[in-house]
């Protein structure tokens, strides 16, 4: 069964819906210029009402790694969600600073998830030899916009598809492209803000609801 991210959560609202969705990764943007950004404690507050099955992820753009670690180690997030330029040497220093038993158990607790913006197939191939320990395939940072799925092909390795995804195309991206899990944010949105008509809808559509 295909997994489900919805990113970009900023209010008790947001978490209400996604636990009562069943959502299984709760996503939250540390990155000062996004409109979807939540400070420290805010996002230990809404982290706190989420239920114990769903995994918190926090969104960062070339942040420093001990910022990152911090807020896993203080058990504000459960996996990090690289955006920005980071490289192969900067994962590695991440995981040095982890603590694992700040990390918890069960989905992806403790694991780093690098994205990366898709528009040929060498970004595709520099995507699969990543060594974090799954990769988000993305139009940009948060474009909202399809990018051409065809450029996929045979990623070789489980993965995250972002961008651009909303209750009409989510059916099509699983069964032609078999993610291991949908990443969605403007498209549960209305005015900037998330929609639980939309949400529900969208797992509707994939028959998670």
């Amino acid at each position: 069964m295909t997994k489900v991210k919805f990113c970009g959560l900023r209010r008790p609202e947001d978490i209400e819906a996604v636990n009562e969705l069943g959502v299984d990764y709760a996503g939250f943007v540390f990155a000062k210029k996004s409109k979807r950004f939540v400070d420290p404690e805010t996002a230990r507050k809404l982290k706190n009402m989420l239920d114990p099955g769903i995994t918190a992820v926090g969104v960062f753009v070339d942040e420093s790694p001990e910022v990152v670690a911090g807020l896993v180690n203080e058990g504000i997030i459960d996996v990090p969600q690289l955006h920005g330029s980071e490289d192969d040497a900067y994962i590695a220093r991440l995981r040095e600073l982890l603590n694992p038993e700040a990390c918890g158990t069960g989905g992806m607790r403790g694991q780093i998830i690098k994205a990366f913006k898709i528009a040929s197939e060498e970004d595709v191939r520099r995507a699969a030899k990543s060594t974090a320990d799954m990769i988000l395939l993305d139009s940009g940072a948060g474009s909202g916009k399809e990018f051409d799925w065809t450029l996929i092909g045979s990623v070789g390795r489980p993965f995250f598809l972002a961008g651009g995804l909303d209750a009409d195309n989510a059916r099509k991206a699983i069964e032609e492209l078999e993610p291991y899990a949908l990443d969605v944010s403007s498209g549960i949105e209305t005015d900037g803000f998330k929609d639980k008509e939309k949400m529900t809808l969208f797992m509707k559509n994939i028959n998670r609801k």
